[in-house]
């Protein structure tokens, strides 16, 4: 066994997922030197973690298809989908082909009222969902919200306090950290300090507005309310939340600002209020950041969007390809690390997703492991106030 390959498998042990990453296959490619430019390292397939607790949610809202992703995370971490209600009949209908055999409801009250619940997941039109989770929490029970789970900040502010009054969680689903393969073990090889410190965080954001390929939520057209920005919260809000998420949780940043932010609607007339571009500059207090974001993926992409996070660091860089490695291959969950020593390719695809049991535990033990309340929420400040103060910009044809 030649010690490349050896230097290789040490490393993925040591910032191996949950400290158990096994031994991996490997085709090396040198460039100059004999020096490694590229391995193709795959992470070994991961057990799924056994659910050590169980508990019993209800889905109080079903506008976006993200929801799917949400139970699906929550029933990996031992949650027992017991009801649900949804306000548009489509969605409701493709929902409960989904889930036969969950009780469907008439009234959100009934879910409210309902004892057995622990648990409230929603992806109501963006707009509603700070008003409900407020109305869970007020009920004794947790909230789980798609992104942006809050779009004012009077929502926020009330957020904030019935979190104090109520001791609940109110918890967003940023899903391109969490429950993206390659983003959480970005994560991890950060926690292993595999670039040293980290400086700069850049995330791009294309999406599709009506996708031929993939469904992330527009495979079935766009309702109504997406073209609203007071409903859904604008682009820089709705998009944006998951990249400052990301920013704030890859720096390590406590306190952090917007420098400054811009939208413009550059092909749609025929919706006037809509953005489909934004982009924001980010200074925090351990790190800095860039987020650009679209709704102009082409069709010939072959997915909805290919999302990029860049992290410089001090002794290193690492790019996640998130959703495809455009020109490559299709899968996504492509992670590419760059040291003082070589470049390293890895594929994250057998990765387990530690989201949803470690959810369930905080909702049972009552803690925050899963997601820093206070994070959480300067993630959802930073974007309001963005969106709030970005400029408009017009370009000329």
């Amino acid at each position: 066994m030649n010690n490349r390959s050896t230097g290789r498998r040490d490393f993925l042990r040591q910032a191996g997922w949950m400290g158990s990453v096994a031994m991996m296959s490997a085709l090396p490619v040198f460039g100059g030197e004999g020096r490694p430019v590229t391995e193709d390292a795959v992470l070994p397939q991961e057990p799924e973690e056994v659910p050590k607790h169980r508990i019993k949610f209800s889905v109080c809202g079903m506008s976006h298809d993200h929801i799917y992703g949400m139970v699906g995370a929550v029933q990996r971490g031992g949650g027992e989908l017991v009801s649900a209600w949804g306000g548009e009949p489509d969605k409701l209908a493709t929902f409960t082909k989904r889930f036969p055999n969950v009780k469907i409801v008439k009234t959100q009250e009934e879910i409210l009222n309902d004892p057995s619940t622990q648990l409230v997941l929603s992806s109501q039109i963006a707009n509603e969902r700070a008003p409900l989770g407020i109305k869970v929490m007020k009920q004794g029970k947790d909230y789980l919200s798609d992104k942006p789970g809050i779009t004012t900040l009077e929502q926020l502010a009330e957020v904030r306090k019935t979190i104090a009054e109520t001791k609940r969680i109110y918890a967003i689903m940023y899903s391109e950290r969490l429950e993206v393969k390659a983003a959480v073990y970005a994560g991890e090889l950060i926690r292993q300090g595999a670039i040293g410190k980290v400086i700069q965080t850049i995330n791009i954001a294309p999406h599709q507005v009506f996708q031929r390929h993939g469904d992330a939520g527009g495979g079935g057209g766009r309702p109504d309310w997406f073209w609203i920005p007071e409903q859904y919260g604008g682009i820089l809000c709705d998009i944006g939340s998951h990249q400052v998420d990301q920013f704030l949780f890859y720096t390590g940043s406590k306190q952090a600002e917007v420098v400054e932010s811009q939208i413009a609607n550059i092909r749609h007339p025929d919706h006037p209020q809509f953005q489909d571009f934004g982009d924001m500059v980010l200074r925090g207090d351990r790190g800095l950041g860039y987020v650009r974001l679209d709704w102009f993926t082409p069709d010939g992409l072959g997915t909805w969007g290919d999302g990029r996070l860049f992290i410089l660091g001090t002794d290193g860089y690492i790019e996640a390809r998130k959703y495809i490695d455009v020109g490559v291959k299709k899968q996504g969950n492509n992670l590419f690390l760059v040291d003082q020593k070589e470049a390293r390719y890895i594929d994250c695809n057998n990765m387990p997703l530690p989201f949803g049991p470690q959810f369930v535990s905080d909702v049972v033990n009552r803690t925050h492991s899963a997601q820093d309340q206070d994070q959480c929420l300067l993630a959802a400040e930073l974007v309001i106030k963005a969106q709030k103060n970005a400029k408009l910009v017009t370009l000329k044809d």
